[in-house]
């Protein structure tokens, strides 16, 4: 667990995870030093921003639909989805630096233009977006902490999902996949309660992918491993 504290006034959070794994190569930390900065969505952190002036995302995708990837891990669908879609600005938030790192690198040999990265945790960037201003939000092999006692630190929480309720538009959607099923379980009860309808009407629904979805290589590891996918999807009312 790291212990978060930002100076005027900003709150403790809680975050628990890793912010760095093993050695970043050279060619990482020249995506890192030159592309990261490049690519921000706006002043999202405390330093830059204590009052917490909400990003203008007119004037980072101008024009566009905005779309979060929360947690991109390796980048896969973010990019796939970038590419697939260049009429919209999509943003990735992660705080796992490896992951950015192979972000940037994927978006270099992509050269996709309509995407903005965090490297940080999003529930920063909930607090500088403008309400209702998400159109689609994707959650992908989030963290399952596994453990019982650890339940509390999912994603699918109240304090999580209030925030992401705000800032997404009255019929947004919210897809989320995972093979773990105590995590679908505890999805289906709690993303509900913070105003949002699951869509599902047969087991196809939740059994198969969505039409544009991509396999990422956490997925593919599940699929070796015996593991089930759920897709789950979402709308905020």
């Amino acid at each position: 667990m790291t212990k978060t504290h930002h100076p005027s006034g900003a709150p403790w959070r809680n975050f628990y995870g890793r912010f760095r794994g093993k050695t970043i190569r050279a060619s990482q930390h020249d995506y890192l030093e030159n592309d990261l900065d490049p690519l921000s969505p706006g002043k999202v952190s405390w330093e830059e921003n204590p009052d917490r002036h909400p990003i203008d995302l007119h004037a980072l995708f101008p024009g566009k639909d905005v779309w979060l990837e929360i947690g991109f891990g390796g980048g896969e669908h973010l990019i796939h989805m970038a590419q697939r879609y260049p009429e919209v600005g999509i943003i990735g938030a992660e705080p796992f630096i490896n992951g950015v790192a192979m972000l940037l690198g994927k978006i270099r040999k992509a050269e996709v233009d309509n995407l903005a990265v965090h490297p940080g945790d999003v529930r920063d960037i909930f607090d500088v977006l403008p309400a209702r201003s998400l159109s689609r939000v994707f959650l992908n092999y989030p963290d399952p902490w596994p453990k019982k006692r650890h339940h509390r630190r999912r994603f699918v929480t109240a304090e999580h999902l209030a925030p992401l309720h705000r800032v997404m538009k009255p019929g947004a959607q919210l897809r989320v996949a995972t093979d773990i099923p105590d995590y679908v379980r505890q999805t289906l009860e709690e993303v509900p309660r913070q105003g949002f309808d699951w869509l599902a009407e047969r087991p196809a629904d939740w059994r198969e992918p969505w039409d544009d979805w991509v396999s990422t290589r956490y997925e593919k590891k599940a699929l070796r491993e015996g593991r089930v996918p759920h897709y789950l999807t979402f709308v905020r009312r």
